[in-house]
């Protein structure tokens, strides 16, 4: 009887203890290591469709009311950014185009003058906007080195011409629109501020200088990946 008693105790003391534990395993928390999400390379890239606007403009030294035209293009661009913060990053622009020249005012009567390639790789620092979700704005500014190449004329009274390579400013603006971390859409507009001097060389040897006011639009549209 005494040993029935003992064991009775027992079990009710052993269920006690369980329920206890049991209840403070389900008042415990459960810890769950935080997510870590993978850091974003810094490197991005564009590849765009651009159309290239010069602003016309420009003068032959000596020669009253003369004046320039140069005509539009379309190419495609290639840009390489690295971010060195979520917001401050760098861009380098890269792309060749050609333009022809055109006398204007008192030089119209010349027509078509010369016609040039242009190299012109900007690097710009750009601020990037990170609040509006996938709607990724910029701002940016920075310098021109624009070299011209394959110039010939186009206009029998000029045997040769010589565009000469010139520094710049660029102002940029545009956004991105992303559709996941890597890839997405992007809008650019930029402003370079061009405005080369040159000679036009006569076959009789003579030399002409002028300046040509080139201070192109640059507006582009394309493909954006985040590596």
């Amino acid at each position: 009887m005494k040993f029935g008693l003992g064991a009775a105790l027992a079990a009710t003391f052993g269920a006690l203890v369980a329920g206890e534990a049991a209840a403070a395993d389900l008042s415990t928390p459960v810890y769950k290591a935080p997510v870590v999400e993978e850091a974003q390379s810094p490197w991005m890239i564009r590849l765009r469709a651009l159309y290239v606007k010069p602003e016309n403009g420009g003068s032959v030294t000596g020669v009253g009311f003369s004046d320039l035209d140069y005509s539009d293009s379309v190419t495609p661009e290639l840009d390489i950014s690295y971010f060195f913060t979520k917001n401050i990053a760098a861009e380098l622009i890269l792309g060749t185009t050609n333009s022809t020249i055109s006398g204007a005012g008192s030089l119209a009567s010349l027509g078509d003058i010369a016609k040039v390639w242009i190299l012109p790789p900007t690097l710009t620092l750009q601020y990037h906007f990170t609040d509006f979700g996938p709607f990724k704005p910029y701002i940016g500014a920075g310098v021109n080195y624009t070299v011209f190449y394959s110039q010939n004329t186009k206009n029998s009274a000029f045997s040769s011409i010589d565009v000469k390579d010139t520094w710049g400013l660029a102002l940029q603006a545009g956004f991105d629109w992303m559709f996941d971390k890597h890839w997405g859409v992007n809008f650019d507009v930029k402003k370079l501020y061009l405005e080369p001097d040159f000679v036009l060389r006569t076959p009789a040897g003579g030399l002409l200088n002028g300046t040509a006011n080139l201070n192109p639009w640059l507006i582009g549209g394309g493909v954006t990946y985040r590596f």
